[in-house]
């Protein structure tokens, strides 16, 4: 495990945290659950059907016995949580029959705890689609103060890496907006850059990447970088940021030399800002397999609370990385 994730359970150990996991079936979301409590750096607790998950536990050797286990079917709050969630949506046409099934879902049923603040945080992803996890959280949760987009990245953690902050990057937009505009790609970039200090507590390095570097190519895909990073200018005049690159000129210095003179980066990017969903997605992947890199998400952030995606393909240590990320943005949330 990385010296990044170590120094991440360090610091959520130092205020502990309750997170909410409802995948609570998946063994992996129980193999997680033991470590994270036997490390002691958030407590949990595990949202579903109370026999199965004991069940699941007891017949793979899992002892989950300090985490709290709810059943939404059987849960005091389900009523008052019918009742919150149709008052949430009845302007959107939901019934209080369609509210009454929802709040039997699992991620459904943590995100009103969280709203509720019976915990800090969720994650979820291990078996659900993206989408599943995030509509329940902005129809619930909403987004933060001063946020217009809810984004999400990827921390990527890269073995005997001297680039980055020694290997470490956040990738954003890898998880969530299509195909942002100008408008929205600058949003990610703030956000990401936030996001870079508060996890990494470093000082950012912002590159908006494109397959051109100061006007090597022109297109509205080039000219859209461009007017990003002017947006992110104008927004964060201290922010070290610099654009359109190329990633070779974003993040090593001596192709920066030749490729961008004169860019503040000085080829030292650390936060890499992706021009749409193909290629942060194609990018994150690449770097995962083909560098054996640690990629921690996609985290999202823009959200009232901390809830995370995961990676479908994750394993236990990803989940269990995971729910100390989101501890220590709870920490954030004090």
């Amino acid at each position: 495990m990385s010296v990044f994730i170590d120094e991440i359970k360090k610091r959520a150990s130092k205020d502990i945290k309750t997170i909410i996991l409802p995948e609570s079936e998946d063994i992996r979301v129980l193999e997680a659950t033991k470590q994270v409590i036997e490390e002691g750096y958030a407590k949990i607790i595990l949202v579903g059907n109370e026999e199965k998950i004991l069940k699941k536990a007891k017949e793979n050797n899992i002892d989950i016995s300090e985490a709290k286990i709810v059943d939404p079917n059987s849960a005091k709050e389900y009523s008052e949580f019918v009742e919150l969630l149709y008052n949430l949506r009845k302007h959107k046409g939901m019934t209080e029959e369609q509210a009454k099934e929802l709040v039997k879902d699992p991620v459904y049923f943590g995100m009103l705890m969280l709203k509720e603040n019976m915990a800090d945080g969720l994650v979820s992803g291990a078996i659900h689609s993206t989408s599943d996890t995030l509509r329940p959280a902005l129809q619930i949760l909403k987004t933060a103060p001063n946020t217009k987009l809810v984004s999400a990245f990827f921390v990527m953690v890269v073995p005997d890496c001297k680039y980055g902050e020694n290997g470490t990057f956040i990738f954003g937009d890898s998880g969530l907006n299509e195909d942002p505009n100008a408008k929205s790609l600058s949003e990610i970039a703030i956000s990401s850059s936030k996001s870079f200090r508060q996890l990494v507590g470093k000082e950012p390095k912002v590159a908006m990447l494109s397959y051109s570097t100061y006007g090597s190519a022109k297109s509205a895909l080039t000219e859209k970088v461009i007017e990003a990073t002017r947006r992110v200018k104008e927004k964060m005049p201290d922010l070290i940021v610099d654009g359109e690159l190329q990633l070779d000129a974003a993040i090593i210095p001596e192709i920066a030399k030749s490729k961008a003179p004169g860019s503040p980066l000085k080829g030292e990017a650390n936060v890499l800002i992706f021009p749409d969903l193909n290629a942060g997605n194609i990018g994150y992947k690449l770097v995962q397999r083909l560098a054996k890199a640690e990629a921690y998400g996609p985290l999202c952030q823009g959200i009232s609370k901390p809830v995370n995606d995961l990676s479908r393909g994750c394993s236990k240590e990803d989940i269990a990385g995971v729910v100390a990320i989101t501890a220590v943005q709870a920490q954030s949330n004090n």
